[in-house]
């Protein structure tokens, strides 16, 4: 994961320089990530929902500096 991170990073600067694609301050990607092994369809279909969720619940996401309520992340935690 480390090397695809870097990787990306630095094609993404390069872009940035080369096709005037809009820089980012910090860090590109965050610190840490979830790895989980699929281990059979009940697993699976759990990760599908969880990702076609995901980007609906981003403004409630406290790592979202424009969240309009952040403390309601732990409600679609649960």
């Amino acid at each position: 994961m480390h090397r695809f991170k870097t990787m990306t990073t630095r094609r993404y600067a390069n872009a940035v320089k080369q096709f005037c694609w809009p820089a980012f301050s910090g860090r590109l990607w965050q610190r840490n990530y979830y790895e989980h092994i699929v281990r059979d369809g009940e697993s699976l279909n759990h990760i599908r929902q969880y990702i076609a969720a995901n980007p609906t619940r981003w403004s409630y996401d406290r790592e979202n500096l424009a969240a309009t309520r952040p403390e309601l992340e732990e409600v679609w935690r649960s």
